[in-house]
C-alpha cells in the first residue's frame, strides 16, 4: 500500500482549484447560516461516534467522503425548490488515502471563496488507540505490512497540519462513549435549544397500554364527561370539555405536580442521552379526559422550554 504523506501530488506544490465561486448575494439573518463542520482526527478516536452523534441532534452527516468532493457537498447547503441543509458534517480522513493530500489546499480554497466552516479533531493517546484496536481485531489504515505504532505514527505526522487548524479539539483518552456524545453536544449545542423531545399521549386504557410510554399516568379517578350528556359526543380538545375535567377538585393540582415530578426525571433523561421520551395519561376510552389532560401537561412542559409533540392515540375509535 503507497504511504500517504505531505508532498503534494504535482511539480508545483499545488492542485488546481476544484471548488466552483459561490453565489453570495443573498446574505441570510445569523440565525439561518448554514454551518459546516469537518470531523476528522486519529483513526480509533471516536470519528464515528462523534458523526452518530451529530446525526441524533439534526445534522445531516456524510462519512468517509473524499476531500475534493467537499465543494460538491456545499451545494446542498443552496436552498433548491425551497429545499436546504443548515447543518451540514463531513469526515474526513486518511481512510480517503492518496486524496487526503489534497486536503489542506481544498480548505484553503474554501476560505478564499468565504465558504465558512470549523474543524472537530478528535484524538487519543498512542496506548489508548493501540488498546481501541486490539479489542477489534482490525489493522489501522496506515498499517500496511508494518506494526500498529508506525500506522499510528504516521497519521499523526499526515495529521499535523489539522491538528494545529482545529477549531473544537476533543481528546478522547479518557471518555467513554457517552462523555464523548455529550462533550460533542456541549461544543455544538446552541443557546436555546432543547435536545429533549418529549411527547405528551393520550390513550384509552380499554384498548390496551402503549407499548412506547415511558412514563403512564391514570386519570380514571376523575368524574366521566362521558355521563354529561351535553358533553359525551365532544372530546378534551374542545373547550367545555377541558373546562369540565380541569375544574375538577384536585385535577388542576394533579396535573400541575405531575410536571413538577417530571422535571428531574427529563434532565437525568437528557444527562443520559435519551432523547425522546413519550409521557401517556390515560382514561377508560381516551376521548375525554385523558386528552384534556394530555393537551394540559403540553402546555406546562411547553412553559419549561421544552419541545413537545401531542398525540391522541385513540381518539375517534369509539
Amino acid at each position: 500500500m503507497e504511504k500517504i504523506s505531505h508532498e503534494n501530488i504535482n511539480d508545483t506544490g499545488k492542485i488546481p482549484s476544484i471548488v466552483p465561486e459561490l453565489d453570495r448575494e443573498a446574505e441570510l439573518p445569523s440565525t439561518q447560516v448554514p454551518e459546516i463542520l469537518i470531523i476528522t482526527g486519529m483513526s480509533g478516536a471516536g470519528r464515528s461516534r462523534a458523526a452518530a452523534t451529530l446525526e441524533d441532534i439534526g445534522w445531516y452527516v456524510v462519512d468517509n467522503l473524499p476531500p475534493r468532493l467537499l465543494s460538491a457537498l456545499a451545494g446542498l447547503m443552496s436552498p433548491i425548490d425551497g429545499q436546504s441543509v443548515r447543518r451540514l458534517a463531513a469526515v474526513v480522513d486518511v481512510r480517503s488515502r492518496e486524496y487526503f493530500q489534497e486536503f489542506v489546499q481544498i480548505l484553503d480554497q474554501l476560505q478564499e471563496r468565504k465558504l465558512d466552516y470549523r474543524i472537530m479533531f478528535l484524538d487519543a493517546s498512542d496506548e489508548v488507540l493501540v488498546r481501541r484496536y486490539e479489542s477489534v481485531r482490525r489493522p489501522h489504515p496506515l498499517q500496511g505490512d508494518g506494526r500498529l505504532l508506525e500506522g499510528i505514527r504516521l497519521e499523526r505526522e499526515v495529521l499535523s497540519q489539522l491538528r494545529r487548524r482545529a477549531d473544537i479539539y476533543i481528546d478522547t483518552s479518557t471518555l467513554s462513549v457517552h462523555d464523548l456524545s455529550r462533550k460533542i453536544r456541549q461544543n455544538l449545542q446552541k443557546a436555546g435549544e432543547d435536545d429533549l423531545h418529549l411527547t405528551t399521549m393520550s390513550f384509552g386504557f380499554k384498548y390496551g397500554l402503549p407499548l412506547d410510554a415511558d412514563h403512564v399516568a391514570d386519570v380514571r379517578f376523575l368524574p366521566n364527561p362521558y355521563w354529561v350528556t351535553e358533553l359525551r359526543h365532544l372530546t378534551g380538545k374542545d373547550k367545555p370539555v377541558s373546562d369540565f375535567v380541569l375544574n375538577i377538585d384536585g385535577a388542576e393540582e394533579f396535573i400541575e405536580g405531575y410536571a413538577a415530578l417530571l422535571d428531574p426525571i427529563l434532565e437525568g433523561y437528557k444527562h443520559e442521552l435519551k432523547p425522546y421520551v413519550t409521557i401517556a395519561i390515560g382514561c377508560t376510552g381516551g376521548k375525554h379526559r385523558s386528552v384534556a389532560m394530555a393537551e394540559k401537561l403540553a402546555e406546562l412542559m411547553r412553559g419549561r422550554g421544552h419541545s413537545v409533540r401531542v398525540y391522541h392515540r385513540d381518539l375517534g375509535r369509539e
